[in-house]
C-alpha cells in the first residue's frame, strides 16, 4: 500500500486489516477550475466530475493494494445497514443507497468515502466480523426522536455476529468486545454548523452541549462542532469505550492539510469540487 496511506494503530487481532487512503498514489489528473491540484491523485468518487477511467484505475490499484474486493455505497447520509455476503455474490451490492456496512467474509472490504464526513470502522476483539460507518452530522444524529443514528444502527445489526471472549476480558458485556477506530474527518475548529444542528444533538444528549463552540468572531447562530467528539459521546453511550484514532488534533483534520486530504467544505467553494478518499475494513483471506 502506498506510504502515505493510514494504517489504524488499534489492537485488532491480526486477520483484521484496515486503510484509510490520502490524495496519494493515483492516476487523476483532472483539475478543477484550472487549479493543478484538482482531483490529484487518489481520487476514489465516481459522482464528483473525475474522468471515469481515472476513478476506475484508482480503484483498481485500491483493490490490489489491500488484496480484498472494495463495495462502494451510494451515502446518502442516513442510518442504512448492508450486510455484505461472499465476494462471489458482491456485484450486486455496489452502489446500493446505504450509509454503513459489515460482513464476516474474507476479502470483502467495507468501505466508506468521505471528504470531510468521518469514517468510523468496527471490529471485535476475536476478528469475527468487521464493519463501517459513514458518519456526517447528519448520519450521527439520525432520527430526531428516536435518537438512532448510523452508528446505533451498525451496532444493533454488529452485535449479535459478536462472540464472547470473558478469557481475555473479565467483562460481560458484549459492547466490551467491540472495538473503534475513527478515521479523519474536518476537525472541531473547523467545522462550522447553525445553531438548529446544536439543538438537535443537545436535545437528543444534554452532554452534547460541550462539544460545540461559539465562534471567535462571535456571529451569532453559528457553532463550531467536534464530530469525532459527537461520535465518542455516541459510542460511549452504547457502552463502547474501545475508541482509537481520531481525538479531534489538527492532524486529523480534513480541511487543514490540502497536500494529504480531500475536503469538500475546503475546496468546493474555491475549485468547485472535491475528490473522496476510502477507509476500508476487511478479514484477511489467510487469517
Amino acid at each position: 500500500m502506498n506510504p502515505d496511506w493510514i494504517v489504524p494503530d488499534w489492537p485488532a487481532p491480526a486477520r483484521v486489516r484496515a486503510v484509510f487512503t490520502t490524495r496519494a498514489g493515483g492516476v487523476s489528473g483532472q483539475a478543477l477550475r484550472g487549479h493543478a491540484e484538482g482531483f490529484s491523485a487518489m481520487n476514489l468518487g465516481d459522482h464528483v466530475g473525475d474522468a471515469p477511467a481515472d476513478v476506475v484505475q484508482n480503484r483498481l490499484l485500491l483493490a490490489q493494494a489491500i488484496q480484498a474486493k472494495p463495495v462502494f455505497m451510494a451515502q446518502v447520509h442516513g442510518v442504512e445497514v448492508l450486510a455484505l455476503p461472499g465476494a462471489a455474490e458482491l456485484d450486486a451490492f455496489q452502489n446500493i443507497p446505504a450509509d454503513a456496512c459489515m460482513t464476516d467474509q474474507p476479502g470483502v472490504a467495507c468501505t466508506i468515502l468521505v471528504a470531510d464526513c468521518l469514517p468510523v470502522l468496527f471490529t471485535d476483539r476475536q476478528g469475527t466480523s468487521v464493519g463501517a460507518a459513514h458518519a456526517g452530522w447528519r448520519g450521527l444524529l439520525g432520527h430526531a426522536t428516536t435518537g438512532a443514528g448510523v452508528l446505533e444502527q451498525l451496532y444493533r445489526e454488529f452485535v449479535p455476529k459478536v462472540p464472547m471472549d470473558t478469557e481475555h476480558t473479565a467483562s460481560k458485556n458484549i459492547a466490551d468486545q467491540i472495538l473503534v477506530w475513527l478515521g479523519p474527518c474536518i476537525g472541531p475548529h473547523k467545522f462550522e454548523v447553525g445553531t438548529e444542528v446544536r439543538d438537535a444533538f443537545v436535545a437528543q444528549t444534554p452532554a452534547a452541549s460541550s462539544l460545540f463552540k461559539v465562534l471567535a468572531d462571535g456571529r451569532a447562530g453559528k457553532w463550531l462542532a467536534d464530530l469525532p467528539g459527537l461520535a465518542r459521546l455516541r459510542l460511549n453511550a452504547l457502552g463502547i469505550t474501545q475508541i482509537y484514532g481520531n481525538d479531534g488534533g489538527d492532524a486529523w483534520c480534513t480541511v487543514s492539510q490540502p497536500s494529504r486530504f480531500f475536503s469538500h467544505r475546503r475546496d468546493s467553494v474555491a475549485l468547485g469540487g472535491s475528490g473522496r478518499m476510502a477507509a476500508c475494513i476487511w478479514l484477511d483471506k489467510e487469517g
